[in-house]
């Protein structure tokens, strides 16, 4: 029998799933690359935990992408079993037949999807077909499933995802994206009915579906990959090797309680994050970037967490709850310690919520009033007596800074570093806004105020609250690590370091994350 052409030729032609196009910002493939580093670190943590052995050279372990796309993650792994077993069993066709039925499972997330995958490791749409790498298979789709499955609505949203029905109950000649592995309520007897008899996978890998319209206003969508990683947990897996958005790391619709069981989870053993997540899916913008991780079932303990940012890599070994909030730049941990010793009070105390005075981002200023009403495109009078809250700080002198930050999706840029803050303004007593700014302080003085933006505009200052932007929206919490300072004084970045103790190397990592912060550009 000749060498196949999937496990031959990988590296002498360009591999058509590098060039292959996304579905959809919610169906994205994985390339080649990517899904290979996902495959070493899996590879690292097998040796490890099986004194050095080969998890390559088992023909043994089974695996699982319970959500697969192109078929890169089957593809990969049938080409490294294909390798290692060749010792064990020496006859290609009779290894690749043992590799393709005993080991290797996979469930498409649509029609099209699953033949791709199967294209992709069978080299045919058709496992049985007579192109098939695998000679042994009676069915067409071999061990690569895919049936449509139906969303189960009520009160017009699916109760297992949170779909729509107004947007996705279309009819039969459309797809429901109605996953099958989400969309169950025992996922191992959904398991067992798809591949037959009783199945334990030893490795779960992929890359799920991120969002689903969930018909709020707008182009409202809503996360849906932490329902898939919440359900492979439940398989129990030896291990689970998952890329999804690292929005879940500070914000995220709905995420919240995944967040904390995530980062409570001592049997994440590794997480490798992309603050830009064209350096992991060249090509795709999606905000806040992409992560993968390693869940390892029989050994808890501390994870190893690696940070990519402008082409640079910083990792450390620690507690993923170590704070109220994931860190996720592992530079900036030691810097954070410091601040957080001083038990200082922190800004998101004093910050305002959105709406500072209640007054939406549409409202207008009007003929007549004795308040001047700053909106996203100048001023003009407004009546004090329609302001609905932040009445203590009408009067004042305050600083406010834009509700979006100037960085495209909260990302850095090619050289890894961030502005952060778009706008930075004093508004005098008698000035208020719209939802479109903040109100990160107000006081008695415009001193105060001056220096509250002298501080703003600090590398030190940037760079602490650079550490939520999972988004281009800054909330309150993302102040929750700037501690309060007296707005008496000037602070700048060399009294800042000198009052925490920053050491040069820490003061280095600050600036090369945060960019001066320059006066044009509508910068106040």
């Amino acid at each position: 029998m000749t060498t196949q052409a999937p496990f031959s030729l990988r590296g002498r032609n360009p591999d058509v799933l590098t060039c292959i196009a996304n579905l959809s910002n919610d169906e994205v493939f994985t390339p080649p690359e990517l899904a290979n580093r996902m495959l070493d670190t899996l590879t690292e943590a097998w040796a490890a935990n099986h004194n050095g052995a080969n998890l390559w050279a088992d023909k043994t372990v089974t695996f699982l992408d319970p959500f697969t796309k192109s078929g890169i993650f089957l593809r990969e792994i049938t080409r490294r079993l294909v390798e290692g077993l060749t010792e064990e069993i020496p006859d290609l066709q009779e290894r690749v037949n043992h590799i393709l039925t005993r080991q290797v499972f996979g469930i498409g997330i649509t029609r099209l999807t699953a033949m791709l995958a199967r294209r992709s490791v069978y080299c045919s749409k058709h496992a049985n077909g007579p192109h098939s790498v695998c000679k042994t298979f009676t069915t067409e789709s071999g061990n690569i499933w895919f049936k449509r499955v139906e969303h189960t609505w009520k009160d017009g949203r699916c109760i297992y995802c949170g779909a729509s029905q107004s947007t996705l109950d279309r009819g039969e000649e459309r797809e429901t994206h109605a996953y099958a592995f989400i969309h169950a309520d025992d996922i191992r007897t959904r398991i067992n009915e798809i591949f037959g008899g009783d199945m334990q996978f030893d490795v779960i890998i992929g890359n799920p579906p991120y969002q689903l319209d969930d018909g709020g206003f707008g182009r409202s969508a809503s996360p849906i990959y932490q329902n898939f990683v919440e359900q492979a947990k439940k398989l129990e897996p030896r291990y689970l090797v998952m890329i999804i958005p690292s929005r879940w790391m500070g914000g995220g619709k709905g995420l919240r309680e995944f967040r904390a069981t995530m980062l409570k989870d001592k049997r994440i053993r590794k997480l490798v994050d992309y603050e830009n997540a064209q350096d992991a899916f060249p090509g795709v913008d999606l905000a806040g970037g992409v992560c993968y991780f390693l869940w390892d079932r029989d050994c808890p303990g501390l994870c190893e967490v690696t940070n990519i940012s402008g082409g640079e890599s910083v990792t450390t070994v620690r507690q993923l709850d170590e704070f109220s909030t994931f860190i996720r730049n592992s530079a900036a941990i030691s810097i954070i310690r410091k601040v957080m010793a001083t038990n200082e009070p922190r800004m998101s105390e004093q910050v305002s919520n959105s709406k500072p005075f209640g007054l939406r981002t549409f409202v207008r200023p009007e003929k007549k009033g004795d308040l001047i009403l700053r909106w996203e495109k100048g001023e003009g009078p407004y009546p004090r007596e329609k302001v609905t809250a932040g009445h203590d700080m009408i009067d004042k002198w305050k600083v406010i800074t834009s509700y979006v930050g100037y960085d495209h999706a909260g990302n850095p840029g090619k050289d890894g570093r961030r502005r952060v803050f778009s706008k930075i303004d004093i508004l005098p007593p008698g000035t208020i806004c719209t939802e479109t700014y903040l109100v990160v302080g107000s006081y008695g003085s415009k001193t105060e105020a001056e220096n509250l933006v002298a501080y703003m505009k600090t590398r030190f200052f940037r760079f602490l609250v650079a550490q939520f932007m999972y988004s281009h929206h800054l909330t309150k919490s993302a102040y929750e690590l700037v501690p309060i300072l007296d707005m008496n004084e000037t602070w700048t970045d060399a009294k800042l370091a000198a009052r925490y103790g920053l050491t040069d190397d820490e003061v280095q990592i600050i600036e090369s994350k945060i960019r001066p912060f320059d006066n044009g550009n509508g910068a106040g």
